[in-house]
């Protein structure tokens, strides 16, 4: 699995980007977000059941993370057709902000290094990648336990100020100085 200080791996991936006839679908690279921190959240499958909870709750929280000058995608291995079905069906996901990648391949998951091992589907991985392209922050999940966005909005602020940062530090508080 890649870690912090490693380098995100190049990728060129379609994603489903909304429901609108025309617009639904957009092939996305690592490069297609300049001079922005990525944020990027893998889950097993599609329809399923702690799936949608997760990513209902990042796109009801885009705004912070686009507030963060950061942007989400999100990635599994289903297709973008169903990823589209998926959001069609599901009223929770129907107006997501940030786009769905389809790792229908498994390249750019098997370059983070995220399969399970017996399952053959991705973790709940989240990594958070500075603008420069490397890795500063990686989170793992059993398949059957969601993550905090919280947490990972906090992790990103305290990324984001360049300095230490103490346990439990939220944004707005005093980070620790060398002395």
């Amino acid at each position: 699995m890649i870690t912090v200080g490693d380098r995100f791996p190049a990728f060129r991936i379609t994603a489903t980007l909304s429901r609108e006839s025309g617009k639904e679908f957009a092939q996305l690279t690592d490069q297609s977000f300049p001079g922005k921190w990525l944020v990027l959240f893998s889950w097993p499958l599609d329809f399923t059941f702690v799936c949608p909870t997760e990513i209902a709750e990042f796109g009801r929280r885009n705004a912070d993370f686009l507030g963060r000058d950061a942007q989400l995608l999100g990635l599994s291995l289903d297709s973008e057709y169903v990823h589209l079905a998926w959001r069609n069906q599901h009223p929770d996901l129907a107006t997501l902000p940030f786009p769905m990648l389809a790792d229908v391949k498994r390249e750019l998951c098997t370059a983070l290094g995220i399969l399970h091992r017996d399952a053959g589907i991705p973790l709940r991985a989240t990594f958070v990648v500075d603008p420069q392209g490397l890795v500063r922050f990686v989170s793992v999940h059993d398949l059957d336990v969601g993550r905090n966005v919280d947490e990972v909005l906090r992790t990103l602020d305290a990324l984001q100020t360049g300095e230490m940062c103490p346990c439990n530090w939220k944004k707005g508080e005093k980070t620790l100085e060398m002395k």
